[in-house]
């Protein structure tokens, strides 16, 4: 069962050829002292989650923001631009939390706060997970260059300090690459599944108590894999 809501058929790339596909990463540009452009992120996040990319409308977007359409093309020149900023976005903000993973770090600590915060992304930011899982099941036609080039550069990374860290005995013997996956899946099942995990748990929205208890069982049972309990 997919919580995730399905993007219609005809994707960014069919639309745009040149944007099919980024040929670099770039991190979401800064936004926190434009509040407009904040709005109309979260309102983007919130829309293409619900409606797919074809089905998502700039004048709906500017409505959820509270902006005036005129103003969102201002920010952003097309429902293609904004589309990949919300994408981009949401990858770096998935990215930087791996930043903690250091070779002096303590394995525990490190791998905890990273696990944390990707459970607390999931409570905070649902849909823009949900978007992201959309744009994968289609086969990632926006970033999956960028996937291909530095997200497997980050984790490769990011791999070798962990297994640096089992050669040193500070962890138990994982696969360092899965490890990410499986962190990612049991993660993210939060906001993509939350239909499957609040219909199991009669809920009809999670609580903080609801989201603490599943980062808590995480937490847990990722460090206990890890020999790190």
């Amino acid at each position: 069962m997919n919580g995730a809501r399905s993007l219609d058929a005809k994707r960014p790339g069919a639309r745009a050829p040149a944007a099919r596909r980024a040929s670099t990463f770039e991190p979401a540009r800064p936004t926190r002292g434009d509040s407009a452009r904040e709005a109309i992120l979260a309102a983007a996040e919130r829309v293409f989650a619900r409606a797919g990319f074809n089905g998502a409308t700039t004048a709906a977007i500017a409505e959820a923001a509270g902006v005036p359409k005129p103003n969102l093309h201002y920010h952003f020149g097309s429902k293609n631009e904004l589309y990949r900023e919300v994408l981009s976005r949401t990858l770096h903000d998935w990215l930087v939390p791996m930043d903690g993973l250091e070779p002096e770090a303590d394995p525990r600590t490190a791998l905890e706060a990273y696990i944390r915060a990707k459970m607390a992304m999931s409570a905070e930011r649902p849909d823009a997970s949900r978007v992201f899982a959309n744009e994968l099941l289609h086969g990632a036609p926006v970033l999956g260059e960028a996937m291909r080039s530095e997200l497997r550069a980050m984790v490769r990374r990011k791999a070798k300090v962990i297994d640096a860290w089992i050669a040193s005995g500070r962890m138990a013997n994982v696969d360092s690459t899965h490890l990410f996956f499986t962190i990612w899946a049991a993660t993210q099942t939060y906001a993509d599944f939350d239909v499957q995990v609040r219909a199991v748990l009669g809920r009809e929205e999670m609580s903080p108590r609801d989201h603490a208890r599943a980062s808590e069982h995480v937490v847990a049972l990722l460090l206990r894999g890890c020999g790190l309990a």
